[in-house]
Order: structure tokens, then sequence, then C-alpha cells
């Protein structure tokens, strides 16, 4: 604890202070002497500068070329070392060495320095004492290149067959199969490949490796040789020296990290050989690093060829890759369980080192020994043999680079650069003698070229530049730094030489240069306004940006000051524009600037990208009336410059206007400015603020094929549903604008241009007024009041009850109530007729008063009218929830009692709405504090709470005023640490998260092929039942912005959080964007199995109150259907209300059973067994490939053995308490035991076909049926490691083989490969199909049942990408079988899903609540580092629900299961809405009304001129006219379908026997069966028997 807080208060609290310099006792010397030094120079240089010269501008020049030139310095220096590192340029200095037994030729061969390229670091082969290839230069490389391959062929041969000889007695010995000598044509290959590929050939030396020995361990050539050699005719008692040559990666990680030493006592030359021998003679023997990890136990004495290394290697990769995978997918599933979130979701350095530098080490390692073995098999072929070691080194080196590329997660490197420096890399494995080991480790460098013929030596490595300065990846990123440092060295100078700051507040005010100049070398991280763990590069920039900002507005408003005389604009008695004013202002920026390192300290001010989108929405919302604009910074800007071009329109029209009007009448051009402005406020409202949808829209338009669809992936198929959904609402609201826009212009502007808004004053304002009044209050409060849970906290039950409130399980979809009818259609009237109309009426009364030269002028008038107007109508139509309370208080107060400060009316409703929504702010987060710290139900989580408790009393008044601010700047107010004590957070967006944390759900569409055959990932809870929110979410995508017009979630605005709670679905939807008709929303669903603090505030939500009856300390009960005092005034003290408790959405019913418990018994997997023969049988017989099968000449051949008649199945797979034909005579399965019990069977399946074939005992169709069946079980025990009589084995297998896992180990079984459609199409719908089916013994129920499940039920495993779009697509039954691995857990479980209608409680919460705890955690966890996982912040708290809402928090502030993306829900898809207030209008729509009323006419004057008919008659005739459109049939087509029921239909392979479709009319179905001889008759309009 006390290391923690010293770390905070270095690296957060003093850091922030200073602007990122600290004393870090982790680095060395040099690294805080220079960020010392660094920082003082930039903080002593100015204030220096301004004590010893004169405040002219000879302090602004020389300032800003020193800080330019040394940012230009240090910036290119590190971009330039940077690519060093990258370059990895290494040059290795070796001690020398004293061997006197050197031969000429390899002291030739020696030099005091190789160079190797690499693309991430350090060299990876060293040279040694015994070199075994020449140093060959381009040119030799070029010029030997045909005679090193001629001679390098016969040399591998003759090596080979040395090796083979002299290991002939050990391979008779074992008995093993040895691996293939190399290819000399391959070689050939590679050689000429490798020339190719790369010219300039860098020489690898072979030797120890990475390990260096000491003198006295160290070999001579001469004694390899004859080590090596007496090892190779060794017996097998060697072999027991090779379980100490494989490190684990960890261990070996953890020993470089640490750099331990183990010593060993009395060691002598002879051991340290035998020890380096047996070494050397273990790797020789197939146990490098990289065969270490993948075969545990190798082969003994296996030669490693070129081809075996390089499977070996290409198995290494894999491996890391999969590696790699498994540790992200443990993490996220880490950072889901309880209260994990308190962990630091950045992985170590281990977890990012060690698959890195395995992989590294374990290909050199295994080079540099295979290369010694190879020396010393024959001394005359060393220099020979050099071609070859060198083109394998190549490929183990090229091997090295794909490894370092894909082992590294890229979010890792996004957040923090990771490299490992050469000491770490090139650390020995043996560490047994350390002093000596150093003394002969090679000192390595890099190469830094300052001119293209000379370059100076770097002794560091990427871990210590990193440490010095951050990096800068692009070029762009450098100039920026650069621009930053000198523009603040600018604006900086030429404040403190135009005199603004004095005394002690000059060396403050350089304190505050220093540090926004010192972040851009070395910034703050994590920063106290960093909303993500690790690295943040986009921090560094936000001091020196706000630093330029308040530099500029302080100049600004000094200039403004000085040369403003008289206060020419006025509101509300206030001279705006005075002196005065402007120069408190300025004092204000001035003060803020010098507190930048508290602000900064306390995360005041967000990172500069979060502030531009904080800017934009708020400006777009409050001036120009828009939505929510913070989806994205793409959206930001389209948003506001979308307001700012329609502004810039309508002025035109606007200014016009004002300059004829005439003081008797409107002019016509203000009634089209009218007209036009209600007409584009309308079509802005139902505009989403994200472009994306629109602009793929307009994408698929003008470019419909350029998305090339590839028939051969198997992903092609599934399709996501909702874009083209999505694409579809836009087109159909754009249609519908398109006419509708031009209806209210057309219609606003002739009821302006009337004069109605002059001829019927005063009376018309204040008609309008009061309708306004009385709807709105109807609509927005006694309506929803009557309609909750517990009105006005006192009934303890609706008074407006829906049908399905009383019904225990609902069945269908919701009833449409007339009070929901009602609703709607108040809320048409409000926002279509009412506001529209007293905003044009406000208009028109204000424009020419507001365009006075008294007031704003025409120019200013005009951009104020039409900018007021677009505000008003834009903001009425899209959220109109409080606009009534705004117009009713706006009108009183300046119409009444204030009438002398009325700046017009229409200024005074567009100012006192941005009042009124910073009022409503402020009451919410009142609410949220006095909830929260309310004594009598305080929840204590942590013993800091306690001590906070009392302090938070003095602390009440500041605490107002704080919330006042946070109010006024949109900011939360979280409570430190949970506790009682409130700060202000920096301000953001409505949307709250600067970055998109969306779970994506881990299935075989993303995973690999070897993890999903062996780990299974993505197999915990939490991602398999992550699927059930993405249905929810799609489900309130079709739904929710109707519900939300129907007020079926009561009243609601911007911002706003729901919980929707079920019996095991806890999700909070946030509101994001409110527009008119549409919604986007974001929902976080949260585990199932939550936490303990989790479960106890759901029972706080889902528990009842009706049945409290007491008052205070007694319980003398309460009125009937009234809440008793303690319930009453409970409710009131909650940050939280149910709404609703019968919220009704279509969703899954989820039934899971245990699998173990099903097939416990042997009867049991003994049905299993037979179905799954059965399924095999119906499917390969339902195929329309069957005769092609059947007819493929090579799965005849394979079948041959089969159709024998002796022939008799011996597999030991085969049980007979599990296989009901199992042969006790025989021991096995043979043809006649399969049709025995399977030939009825066969033969029922194959009489259902349409054109049956031959089904007889000794037919090909009963051959094939009876190999499938044999060769479907004997997968189903090769998967239970033929260990079927038990039942973990059993499952195991099973759920193996259903999701699609087939070993083929029998050669009897190889014929399957004829056609790989028999395994998919066939046996695997068979495993899936037989957990479904259960006691049907006649073949025609199991035949129909079969048929019908395959219709109506989707069996997929969950990791398929089909179980997932089966689901989003609302398949009506869906059955899986589960493997659960968590948390020690290993089960299975048969899931059934059934979609119907569920019942959800519907809670809202104070945003504010929300918003606040959500910046709590974020300040918690990733700027204080508060790892505890049972932190206080987290505990429950059911006033607030703490817990529930913490959790909800993006990962990895906290732990949801799932989280969506923004999602937009359309009124258009809610059809209950679309019955009340009609469908979208379009011209198609028109048409079809049209010539409906026409028909309609038709038949009524036919029915009145017709004397012998009547109405029904006439109706009759008119049904079949348009029976075209599906509304009638004749008795003619009835009696047709009933003699051609089963005629008329295309011709299938299978079809049930009693029932025959014929689709007559678009939708009636009619339905037939031969055995009643009964017609019944399916359609929308009648359904019956007749």
């Amino acid at each position: 604890m006390g290391s923690q807080t010293l770390q905070i208060l270095r690296q957060g609290v003093w850091a922030s202070i200073t602007g990122g310099w600290y004393y870090d006792p982790h680095q060395n010397t040099f690294v805080n002497a220079l960020h010392l030094y660094l920082w003082l120079f930039l903080l002593c240089f100015p204030f220096t500068l301004y004590m010893a010269l004169p405040p002219t501008m000879v302090i602004v020049g020389i300032y800003c070329g020193v800080i330019a030139g040394m940012f230009l310095l240090l910036k290119t220096v590190n971009y330039r070392l940077h690519h060093a590192l990258d370059e990895g340029e290494v040059v290795e200095h070796r001690a020398k060495e004293k061997e006197s037994n050197r031969t000429s030729s390899e002291g030739a061969n020696e030099g005091d320095a190789t160079r190797q390229e690499d693309s991430n670091g350090p060299g990876s082969v060293k040279a040694s004492s015994c070199n075994v290839m020449q140093p060959i230069s381009r040119e030799q490389d070029w010029g030997r290149g045909e005679r090193e391959d001629v001679k390098s062929a016969n040399l591998v041969q003759r090596t080979s067959s040395s090796l083979g000889a002299g290991r002939n007695s050990g391979r008779r010995r074992t008995g093993k199969k040895r691996a293939s000598s190399f290819d000399a044509s391959r070689h050939r290959d590679y050689v000429s490949l490798r020339g190719m590929a790369k010219p300039r050939s860098a020489v690898f030396a072979a030797g120890g490796g990475e390990e260096e020995w000491s003198e006295a361990s160290d070999l001579s050539c001469a004694s390899s040789l004859q080590s090596t050699q007496s090892h190779h005719f060794s017996t097998d008692s060697s072999s027991s020296t090779t379980s100490h040559s494989c490190h684990s990666p960890e261990g070996r990680y953890r020993a470089l990290k640490v750099k331990g030493k183990r010593r060993t006592s009395g060691r002598t030359p002879s051991t340290g050989s035998a020890k380096t021998h047996a070494r050397v003679l273990s790797l020789d023997s197939g146990t490098a690093a990289s065969a270490c990890l993948n075969d545990p136990h190798p082969k003994e004495g296996e030669v490693l060829d070129a081809a075996s290394l390089l499977g070996r290697a290409s198995q290494l990769e894999s491996d890391t890759v999969t590696f790699r995978r498994e540790r992200s997918t443990f993490r996220r599933q880490a950072v889901r369980r309880r209260h994990n979130a308190g962990s630091n979701p950045t992985p170590p350095s281990s977890l990012i080192g060690s698959p890195l530098r395995y992989a590294d080490s374990g290909v050199r390692v295994s080079c540099a020994c295979w290369l010694t073995d190879m020396e010393g098999v024959r001394e005359g072929t060393l220099c020979s043999m050099g071609p070859k070691l060198r083109i394998i080194c190549f490929v183990c080196f090229l091997q090295i680079r794909l490894n370092r590329l894909l082992t590294i997660d890229p979010e890792l490197l996004e957040q923090q650069d990771v490299d490992l420096s050469p000491e770490l890399q090139d650390a020995p494995l043996d560490l047994e003698d350390q002093a000596t080991a150093t003394a002969h480790q090679a000192k390595q460098h890099y190469r830094f070229w300052l001119l293209p013929y000379l370059w100076v030596g770097l002794h560091f490595d990427r871990l210590t530049l990193l440490a010095l300065f951050d990096r800068n990846r692009e070029v762009l990123e450098n100039i920026l730094s650069v621009v930053l440092a000198v523009l603040v060295a600018f604006l900086g100078s030429i404040l403190l030489v135009g005199g603004f700051f004095t005394d002690i507040w000059v060396f403050q005010f350089c304190l505050v240069i220093a540090s926004c100049q010192y972040s851009l070398l070395k910034s703050v991280q994590p920063d106290s306004s960093s909303p993500r763990h690790g690295h943040n590069r986009i921090i560094a920039y936000s001091r020196p940006i706000y630093f330029c900002l308040c530099c500029v507005l302080i100049w600004m408003l000094d200039y403004v000051s000085d040369r403003t005389g008289s206060a020419r604009f006025t509101v509300y008695g206030v001279a705006v524009t005075s002196s005065l004013v402007l120069s408190s202002a300025r004092d204000l920026i001035i003060v803020f600037t010098l507190c930048f390192p508290v602000v900064f300290f306390v995360g005041l001010l967000p990172q500069v990208n979060t502030f531009i989108m904080y800017l934009f929405e708020q400006l777009d919302i409050h001036v120009f009336g828009g939505t929510v604009t913070s989806t994205s910074l793409l959206s930001s800007l389209y948003s506001v410059l979308r307001s700012a071009v329609t502004v810039a329109l309508l002025y035109g029209l606007c200014y016009g206007a004002l300059k004829t009007w005439e003081p008797q009448h409107i002019p016509v051009l203000f009634s089209l400015f009218c007209g036009l402005l209600v007409a584009v406020s309308y079509h802005l409202s139902r505009q989403s603020s994200d472009p994306s949808v629109l602009i793929s829209l307009v994408h698929s338009k003008l470019l419909p094929n350029m998305k090339d669809k590839n028939s051969e992936d198997p992903l092609s198929e599934v399709q996501d549903p909702l874009p083209e959904k999505l694409r579809g609402s836009v087109s159909e609201r754009l249609h519908s604008d398109l006419i509708v826009c031009v209806v209210i212009a057309v219609l606003y502007f002739a009821i302006h241009v009337s004069t109605m808004f002059i001829v019927l004053q005063p009376f018309l304002s204040y008609v309008l007024y009061s309708l306004l009044g009385a709807v709105g209050l109807l609509t927005h409060y006694l309506l929803p009041q009557v309609r909750k849970q517990l009105p006005w906290y006192c009934f303890s039950h609706p008074l407006l009850k829906t049908r399905e409130y009383y019904q225990f399980e609902v069945r269908g979809a919701a009833h449409v109530m007339w009070f929901e009818k009602l609703h709607v259609w108040l809320l048409f009237l409000e926002k279509n007729i009412l506001y529209p109309l007293v905003i044009l009426n406000v208009l028109s009364g204000s424009a020419r008063d507001l365009a006075s030269p008294r007031k704003l002028d025409t120019e200013v008038g005009a951009l104020m009218i039409t900018v007021a107007g677009l505000k008003l109508l834009r903001s009425s139509y899209s959220s109109p929830t409080y606009q009534y309370i705004t117009v009713l208080f706006t009108v009183l107060f300046f119409t009444f009692d204030y009438r002398n400060l009325s700046e017009t009316l229409l200024l005074d409703l567009f100012l006192m709405s941005i009042v009124f929504s910073k009022l409503w702010e402020l009451f919410y987060k009142l609410c949220f504090i006095y909830t929260y710290i309310a004594p009598w139900q305080i929840t204590w989580g942590s013993a800091f709470h306690a001590f906070a408790q009392p302090f938070a009393v003095p602390h009440s008044a500041m605490l107002f005023v704080q919330a006042v601010v946070s109010a006024v700047l949109s900011t939360p107010l979280n409570p430190f640490l949970g506790s009682a004590i409130f700060i202000t957070s920096y301000v953001r967006p409505v949307k709250f998260w600067e970055r998109d944390y969306n779970t994506k759900r881990v299935d075989h569409s993303n995973t690999r092929l070897a993890s999903q055959l062996d780990r299974n990932p993505g197999s915990d809870d939490n991602n398999l039942n992550s699927i059930f929110y993405e249905h929810l979410t799609r489900s309130l995508q079709h739904s929710l912005c109707g519900d939300l017009l129907l007020g079926r979630w009561g009243n609601y605005t911007t911002g706003d959080c729901f919980i929707l709670a079920s019996d095991y679905l806890n999700a909070l939807v946030h509101l994001v964007e409110i527009g008119n008709g549409l919604v986007t929303f974001q929902l976080r669903g949260l585990e199932f199995r939550g936490t303990y603090c989790q479960q106890r505030e759901v029972e706080a939500i889902t528990e009842g109150v009706e049945e409290d009856e007491s008052c205070c300390c007694c319980e003398p009960g309460h009125l009937p259907h009234v809440l008793s005092f303690n319930a009453a005034f409970g409710q009131r003290w909650l940050a939280w209300e149910v709404l609703v408790t019968k919220y009704v959405l279509e969703g899954y019913s989820i039934t899971d059973n245990s699998a173990a418990s099903m097939l416990q018994v042997f009867d049991l997997r003994r049905i299993l067994t037979t179905y799954y023969v059965k399924g095999i049988i119906y499917y390969v017989i339902a195929s329309t490939k069957l005769e092609e099968w059947l007819a493929n000449e090579t799965m005849r051949e394979g079948l041959k053995a089969c159709g024998e008649r002796n022939y008799v199945d011996l597999d030991p797979t085969f049980n007979p308490n599990i296989d009901q034909d199992y042969d006790h005579r025989l021991a096995g399965i043979s043809r006649d035991s399969f049709c025995q019990v399977y030939l009825g069977w066969i033969q029922y399946c194959n009489s259902r076909r349409a054109k049956p074939l031959d089904s007889e005992k000794d037919s090909s169709l009963v051959l094939l049926c009876f190999g499938l069946c044999v060769l479907g079980r004997r997968a189903l025990g090769t998967a239970a490691h033929h260990m079927s009589s038990n039942l973990e084995s059993f499952l195991y297998g099973l759920h193996a083989l259903f999701k699609g896992d087939f070993r083929i180990s029998s050669v009897r079984d190889e014929w399957i490969f004829a056609d790989m459609e028999l395994l998919r199409k066939v046996v695997v719908p068979g495993i899936r199909m037989s957990l479904k089916l259960h006691q049907y013994d006649e073949p025609v129920v199991l035949f129909q049942a079969i048929s019908s499940h395959q219709q109506n039920l989707v069996i997929a495993h969950e990791g398929d990408p089909a179980w997932r779009s089966a689901v989003l697509s609302n398949s009506p039954s869906l059955l899986a079988l589960r493997h659960v691995l968590d948390e020690g857990t290993n089960e299975y479980k048969i899931i059934v899903l059934n979609r119907r209608y569920l019942s959800f409680r519907v809670i809202k919460v104070n945003k504010e609540c929300v918003r606040g705890l959500w910046a709590g955690q974020q300040q918690e966890l990733v700027f204080l580092r508060n790892r505890n996982p049972e932190r206080g912040s987290i505990q429950n708290a059911k006033q607030a629900l703490r817990n529930m809402i913490n959790s909800s928090c993006d990962q990895p502030i906290g732990y949801p299961i799932y989280v969506s993306p923004l999602t937009t829900s359309y009124c258009n898809s809610h059809t209950q809405l679309g019955h009340i207030l009609g469908g979208p209008i379009s011209i198609g729509n028109i048409r079809n009304l049209i010539v409906s009323t026409w028909h309609r006419l038709r038949k009524g004057c036919g029915a009145g001129c017709n004397s012998g008919g009547n109405i029904e008659d006439s109706d009759a005739g008119g049904l079949s006219c348009t029976s075209g459109n599906g509304t009638g049939l004749s008795g003619d087509s009835q009696q047709s379908s009933v003699s051609q029921g089963g005629l008329s239909r295309p011709a299938a392979p299978l079809a049930p026997t009693n029932l025959y479709l014929s689709i007559q009319a678009p939708t009636n179905l009619y339905l037939s069966s031969p055995h009643r001889h009964q017609l019944t008759c399916i359609s929308p309009l009648h359904t019956g028997t007749n």
C-alpha cells in the first residue's frame, strides 16, 4: 500500500504539476539527470530572459529560436534513433578467444564484427569459437552460386548417408521411424530463392546461439567431433540428458528478467565440457526450443533436416499465434469476472515478452546446435556445408521476424511501446557462472548514421530510449510537437512582454510554460483525464493546445476591452460588450491559466478530441437545437456544418424580409421564410447525427455492385440483416420527408401570409399558450404519472393498467390501450401543430423589434431570428417533454412579472431554453447527491467511507457550488472513491466514453481452426450468453422508438438511463440521441450469474413495496391501494424508480439441462446412439446427391470390403452397452446385425423419396448407409478417446462431433474424403438431431419429427456463425450443446431457446447518478491505479444501484458481458404505431390510396345502381377483381387446390404423406389432409376448416 501511494504521488500528483517530470527510481542516473536538466532549462530560460532583458520583442525572438532549435534537434534525434532500432543494424564486439588449435581457414573466417539487419531489434546470431561458415561477399555469393549447388548436392548425400550409417544401430534398437534426409533439389531451390531475395547476404555464424560458455567449459572443434560421434553410437541410456535441454519460456524469461545468479561449486573443465556436450547432444536429439513446445516427448535420436526444421518452425509460428489468441481470450475472461475491474488490464511484460523471446531464442538455439552437430560429422566438409546451413538459418531468421509480428497484440502496441533490451535478448540461458558469462558476452551497439559514411555507436536499447522521451511514430506528429512548442513559447513570451504578469506570478507563468513544453517530450502517463489504461498518445498535446487557446483568449479580450468605449449590446440590463465585463473575463482566464498545474492534476480538462466533441455538441444542442452529436468526432463536425449551412441558407431570406418590412403588414418574403423554417426544422429533426447510414445508402444506390461476394467463403451466406434494415428505414424517411416538407412549407406559408398573427392579437397568443399548457400538462405529466407503477409515490398500483398487468406469463405482443392512442395523438398535435404555431406567432411579434437599431440592427437581428427560430422548432420536434414548462414560464415571467426586462419574447425563449436545460441538470445532480449521502441509508463500502462521511458535512457548501458549476458545464459530479465527498470531473459529451469498447463475440469466425479444435475458445458462460443481449438490442431497435412514443417508458430526455430487468437478463439502456421519430441507444448487458452485490441490487429493484405496512416504528397498516408511510418515504429517497412491471419485448426463453444427468445411464446413451444412426440414414437418403454418391467409384471401392458377406467391424470403439446392433457372437458390428435393426428405417426413408431406389439388404444404398453409420460411430469413439463407457469421455466426444470436429483415424474410413459433403450434410446433422429426438418408436412418427425439427428448429454449435445468424434472424427454436469451462467448472449443458414474448421491469435511473459513478470509476482505476477487486466504490448501495451501474461501465473500467454499438431505432418499424398514425408517406402509398379509394367508389356505385344485387354481392365482386393482391379466391380455385393438392408443387426428395401445400395467393395457404379429407385456409383475415 505504501509503495503504491508513493507511486501515485510521484507519477500522478507531482508529474501532473510539473507536466511530466518526476524522479523515477527504476531508471538509471542518466535518464533522471537528463529529465531534470531539461525541465530546469525550460523553466529557468524564459524567466532569466524576462529578468535580464528589457520587455521587448527581442525576448520573443531569442526564446522562440532557442525552443525551436532544441525541440527540432530532440525530435529529430529521437525519431532517427527509433528508426535505427527499427532497422536493427547491430554491431557486436567480442573479446579475444584464447584457443591455440584454430586452423588457418578458421582464422581467416574470424572478424571482430559481424553485421546483421533485422526489422525489430538486435541481431539474433553471434560469432563463436568454432566458425562453420566463411563470410561471403556479394560478388562471391553470386559468382560461386552454381559451384556451391553442385558441391552441396553431393556433400549432402554423403552427409546424410554417414549420419544414417552412424545411427543404424540406434534405429534398430528403438524401432522408431526417423525423419527423411534433406533433398538436394529442394536445397538448390532454397539457395536460388535466397540469392534472388536478398543479394547482400548477412553472415550467420553458428556456435552457441544465445549460450555463452566459460573458457573452462568451452569445446574445441576436435572435442566436439569426437563427443558427437561417440554419442551417435551410444545406447539409449544417454537419452536421459534430453530432459534438461528444454527450458519453459516462462521460466527462461523470468531468469532473463531478473538476471538471477545460480552458482555451482567445484566446477571443473571436464564437468563443464560434459555439461556442454550434453546440451549439444540433447539439442541434436530433436529437442530444440521449437520442438520442446510442440512435442513434449520428442523422438529420440531424430535428425533435424531442413524439411522437418521448416515444419517445426511453421508449427512454432502457429503455436505462438495460438498462444497469443488464448492469452487475449483469457485476459478478456478475467476482466469479466467478479469485481475484477480494479486490476490493471495492461498485461505484465512477461506476457508480452514470453512468446516473443521464446520464439526468437528457440529458433536460434535450434539452428546453432544443429550446425554444431553437422560440424562434428566430418571436418573436411565444413566449408562446403556452408550454403545449406546458411539457408536453414535464413529460414529461421524469417520465422523470427514473422513470430515477432504475430506475437505482440496490436492493442498493446498502441498503448505502450514494448521492446526488450539487448541484455534481455542476449543474456545466456546458462547462468551458473555469471561472472564468466558476462566476461565473454559480446558488447553490442547500434549504428546511428550521421552521414552516408559516418556513424556512431549507440549503447542503449529501445527501453532506455522510451524512458527518455515519448515516441512520435509519424513525421507529422513530430512536426506538430515542434510547432506547438514554438507556439507555446511565442504566445507565452508575448504575454510576458505585454506585462500581464508581475511579481511571483511571472515565475508561476514560466512554470506553466515549462509544463506545457515538457509534456511534448515526456507526457504524464496516465493522466487524470485519460480515459484508457496504458500510454495515451493524444494526452501529450492537451496542455500546449489549452495553453495556446487561453493565451489567444487573453490577448483578444484585452485587445477588445481597450478599444470598446460604450456598451453596444445589453442583455437583461447587463452590458455584454462593456470594458469592465471583458477585462473581468480576461482576468478570469489569466487566473485559470496560472492554475494549470492544479487543473490538470484534478482532471478538469479532457483530452483534445473529447473537448472538440463536447464543444461541437453543446454548440449544436443549445444554439442550433440539434440532437446529440457525440457519436464520433466526424458526426460532431457533420452536425455542426449541417446546422451552419442551414442557417446560412435561411439567413438570406430573413435579411431580405427585414429590409422590406413595412409597419402595417408582414412581407410575403418573411412568410416564405417562416414556411421554409418549419419545413427545414422538421426535416433536420428527423435525421440522425451519424452520417454513416446515409453514406452507406448513397453508396449502395450509386455503386450497387461494388461489393463482390466470395462463394467459397463459408461466412458469405451469413448476412446481418440490420444494416440493410437501417438503410431501408432511412430511405423510407427521406421519401416521406420529400413530400411532407413540401406540404408543411406550403401550409405554414399560407397560414402566415393570411395575417392571422397580426389581426387576431392578443387573443390568439393567449389561446395558443393555454392550449400548449393544457396539452403539455396532460401529455407529459398526468398521463405518465397515472401509468407509473407507483403514481406520485402514493398509490401502490397504476391507475391506468395495461392488459398484461395481471398476466403471469405474457403470450403475445402488448395490446394497444386507449390511453396509449391518446398519448400518441396528443404528442402529434403538440409537435406538429401547437409548437409551430406558437413559435411562428412569437417570430411575427418579435422580428421587427429584434432587428431594430435599438436592439441588434438588421444584420445581427436577422441572424438571431434565424438561429432562435431554428433552435426552438428543432428542439420542439425532437424532444418536447419539458418545452411546455419553458414556454409557460417565459410567457408568464416576461409578460406579467418583469415586462421591462424582456428582450423580445423570441430572444427570451431562446435564452430560457438554455437556462432551463441547465436547471434540470442541476436538479438531477442535487437529487443524486442528497440520495447518495442521506445518513439513514448510507452504505459504507470501506473504512475510508466511514472516515470521509463526517467531512462531507462542512463540504456541503462547496458541494453546492460544484453542483452549479458542473451543471453549467455539463460535467459529471462523482463521489471520490465512492465516498460522500464529491468532486467535479472533466467535461464530456452525452455519449460519455471517448472510445468505443464494444464487446466482440468469440466464435468460429474470428478464432483459429486449431484453437477451435483443441481449446474451444469462448466457451465461458459470459461469452456464450452475450448473444441474448445482442438479440435484445435488435428487438429494441425494432420497437424502442415506437414504445417511447406510446408512452410505455414514461417521460424521457437525452442521456436518460433505464434498466431492463427480467429473470436472467439485466441490461442498462442509455438513450444517447433523441430525434423526431428516432432514438439512438446503447445497451450494456450484465452477467447472468452476477456477484453478491449485484444480486442484492437486483432484489431491490424487483421486490414489491405494496405489502409494507410500517409507519415509523409501528405497523398500523395502510389504506387500500395506497402505500404506507415508510414505503412512500423510502421511494422518494432513491436514485431510481420503477416505471413499468410488465414491459413486453420479444426475446428467447432459455432452458438448460445437464447433459451428464440426461446421459448418465447406459440405456440413454444407447438411445442417443440409435437416433444418431437413424439421423445419418435420414439425411443421406434425403440428400439430392444420393445418386451421385452411389455412383462414385472411389466410394464404391472404399466400401467394397464392407460388402463382403462375412465382413465384421471389430473396432474396439463399439460397445455392446451403447450400440444396439452390436453382435455379441462376432464381437463387433456386421452387416447382418446392422440390417436387423435399421433396414426397416432405411426402407421407409427410401419410400418417402420422390424416386425410390433399390433398398434391399444387398443394395448399394444399404451398403452406403452401413459404411456411414460405422464411420460416424467410430468418429464418436475416436473423439471420446475410445472410452465411450466413461460418461465424461462420451460427453467430450459428443461435443467434439457436435461442433464438427471429426477425426478420421481409420484407413477403412478414408473413402469419405471422396466427397466431404457427406460429413457436412449427413453426419454432422445426424449427431445434432440425435439430441432432440426421443421416444419415437414408429418410423412414421420419427420421420415426421425429423422433418418438423429440420424446418422449425436450428441445431448448431454456439461458436458457429450460423448460430448467431439464426438468433438475430428470430428463428423460432434453437438447440445447442454447450461445454462450459469457467472458474473451475467443467460441465455440458443442452441449451434450448424458444422465441416468445418476455416480460421486463423498466427502471429509470437518475442519469447524473450514472455519469457520476462512471466518472468516479474511471478516475479510480486509471489515474489512482486502485487494483483492489473488492474496492469500496463498487459495493452494493441499493439507493443508487452502485454495483450494477459500475458493472455496466465500458471495459476495462467495468465488466459487462455485452456492450452494443450505438444503435438507432426508427418509428417506421413499429407496426402498432403505424396502425395508429398510418404508415410512411410516399408516392407509391399515395397511389395505392387513390386506387383503393377509386375501387371502393366503384363498388359503392355498383351496389347502388344494381337493382337486383346487394352490398355483399358487390363486395364479393370487388374482392374478385383484386384477388391478385391476395384478398379473395374463387370457388374453382379452391376445388383445384383440393384435387391437385400434392401434384401442383415441385417434386421434393422427401414429402410427408399427410401434408400437402399449395399456394394460390400471396397471403393464403391451403393445407389438405388425405386422411381426413379436409381443407384448411390460413390467411391473415380468415382461419377455418372448409
